[in-house]
C-alpha cells in the first residue's frame, strides 16, 4: 500500500467510517437489545430469575429454571438521524428499518448443570450522509489542475454477530453461576467516502462471567463482558480516477483494520412484591475507553498507516423495569432507561452523533399453551440534541471533534421486538 500523505488521508476517512457509524439504540455502536422480554424492560433484566428472556443478558439465570427452551425473534428498528449545518437540513439516507435476529437456547442436563446458546448482535451501525452535508469537505479542491476529492464521509455499515456458548451452574437453591465465550463476527463492515470505500470482515474472541442470588422477594444479578479485539481483512477501491492516474493510489489495495469492542458490566437488584408485580433497578457501566484508536496496516508487511484515536470516556445507563401478572398466561412489562454516551466533545464524530438518550419500553407476554408462548415488545429512544461547535480549528486531515462537523444533531427511533419461546 502507498504510504503517501494522500494515501493516509484516505485510511483517516475509511478509519473514521468505522467509529463514525449512527446507531439506534444505545451510546456509542452498542445495541444490547438481547430478547423481546428486554426490549420491553429496557434491558433491566440482569437479576431476573423468572423470565425466559433472561438468558441472553444474564445466562445465570438458566439455573433457576428445570425445563430447556428455545426462543426465536427478531426486532426492527427504524431510526431517524438529522444535523443543521451552513449548508441546511440533512436527514441521514440509511435503511428505513433493519432486522436483527435473536436466538437463544437453554438446555438442562441434570439438577445442576445447564448448557446455553446465544445468538445476538451487540454491536451494529448504519448510516449514509449525502456530500454537502457537512462543507469544509465537500466536493473538491484543486490540486495540481486536477480536481481531487476532500473525502467527504458517506454510507457506513458495521455488524457484529455475537455467538455465545455458557455453561451454567446452580451450586444451590438460591445461588448459579455462569461462565461462556463471546464469539465474534464482524458480518460486514462496508466503509465509504467519496475517495473510496473499504469492504470486509473479521472475528474477535471475548468471555462473560455471570451470577444470579435469589433470596425470599429479593434476587440480585451480575454479568461481565469482556473487552475483544476484531481483526478485519478488507479491499479497498479507489473512486477517483484523478488519483489512480497520478499514482498517488493502487488501483485496489488490501488493509487490515484493528476495532476493539467495549467490555461491559451489568449488576442488578429485583424485588417481587406478590406473585404478579417485581421491579428491577440495573446499573450498566461500558468500558469505552477500551475503544481508544483504530489502526490501520498494509495486509501485507504490516506497516502502520495510520492510527485514529477515539479516546472515549467509559459511561453509565440506569435502567428500571417493571413486571405484572395479569393471569397465569399474560405478563405485562414496562421499562425506562437513561443512558450516557462516552463521547466527548475532543473527538466528536459525525459518524456517531451520540449524546445521552432515554428508552422506553412496553412488553406483552402471553402462553398459547403446550410450552408454547408468544411475545411482542416496542421501545421508543430519543436522544437529547446536540449543538455541537467544534473542539478545534478544521484544517485538514483528523475530522473528529473539530469545527468541520459543526451543526446540530438529533436522533430518535422506534424498535418492535416479535418472539416465539418453546418449553420442552
Amino acid at each position: 500500500m502507498l504510504n503517501t500523505p494522500i494515501t493516509r488521508s484516505l485510511a483517516l476517512c475509511l478509519a473514521t467510517s468505522v467509529c463514525g457509524v449512527q446507531t439506534a439504540l444505545a451510546s456509542g455502536f452498542m445495541l444490547p437489545e438481547s430478547s423481546t422480554a428486554g426490549i420491553g424492560l429496557t434491558n433491566a433484566l440482569v437479576a431476573n430469575p423468572e423470565e425466559r428472556g433472561a438468558f441472553a443478558y444474564n445466562p445465570a439465570a438458566m439455573g433457576f429454571h428445570d425445563r430447556s427452551s428455545l426462543a426465536l425473534g427478531t426486532y426492527f428498528v427504524g431510526p431517524n438521524f438529522s444535523v443543521d449545518t451552513t449548508s441546511g437540513h440533512h436527514d441521514s439516507d440509511g435503511a428505513e428499518w433493519m432486522i436483527v435476529p435473536m436466538i437463544q437456547g437453554a438446555f438442562v442436563l441434570d439438577d445442576h448443570w445447564r448448557l446455553g446458546l446465544g445468538v445476538s448482535v451487540p454491536f451494529g451501525l448504519e448510516t449514509r450522509w449525502s456530500d454537502g452535508a457537512f462543507p469544509a469537505v465537500s466536493g473538491t479542491r484543486t490540486l495540481g489542475g486536477f480536481s481531487i476529492p476532500l473525502g467527504h464521509p458517506l454510507a457506513s455499515k458495521v455488524e457484529v454477530v455475537d455467538l455465545s456458548p455458557t455453561a451454567t451452574y446452580r451450586l444451590s437453591d438460591d445461588l448459579s453461576l455462569s461462565a461462556g465465550i463471546d464469539i465474534y463476527w464482524a458480518r460486514q463492515a462496508k466503509l465509504d467516502s467519496t475517495l473510496g470505500a473499504l469492504s470486509g470482515d473479521g472475528y474477535g474472541l471475548g468471555f462473560n462471567l455471570g451470577a444470579l442470588y435469589r433470596q425470599g422477594a429479593w434476587s440480585v444479578g451480575a454479568v461481565f463482558h469482556s473487552s475483544a479485539t476484531l481483526e478485519l481483512d478488507g479491499d479497498f477501491t479507489p473512486k477517483s480516477s484523478v488519483l489512480v492516474g497520478l499514482g498517488r493510489l493502487a488501483r485496489g489495495q488490501s488493509a487490515e483494520l484493528d476495532l476493539s469492542l467495549p467490555w461491559r458490566l451489568q449488576l442488578g437488584a429485583r424485588y417481587a412484591f406478590d406473585e404478579r408485580l417485581a421491579v428491577e433497578f440495573d446499573i450498566s457501566r461500558t468500558g469505552w475507553s477500551a475503544f481508544n484508536d483504530i489502526k490501520v496496516t498494509g495486509k501485507h508487511g504490516g506497516a502502520v498507516i495510520f492510527v485514529d484515536q477515539n479516546d472515549w470516556d467509559d459511561a453509565n445507563a440506569y435502567r428500571l423495569g417493571a413486571t405484572y401478572r395479569l393471569d397465569d398466561r399474560t405478563r405485562l412489562s414496562v421499562g425506562y432507561t437513561y443512558d450516557e454516551t462516552g463521547q466527548g466533545d475532543d473527538h466528536f464524530s459525525a459518524r456517531v452523533p451520540d449524546n445521552d438518550r432515554h428508552l422506553f419500553g412496553l412488553g406483552l407476554a402471553r402462553s398459547l399453551g403446550n410450552g408454547l408462548s408468544l411475545e411482542a415488545a416496542y421501545m421508543y429512544v430519543r436522544a437529547l440534541d446536540r449543538d455541537y461547535r467544534g473542539a478545534k480549528n478544521y484544517r485538514g486531515g483528523d475530522l473528529n471533534g473539530s469545527t468541520a462537523l459543526t451543526g446540530e444533531y438529533s436522533m430518535d427511533a422506534h424498535l418492535i421486538g416479535l418472539e416465539v419461546v418453546k418449553v420442552f
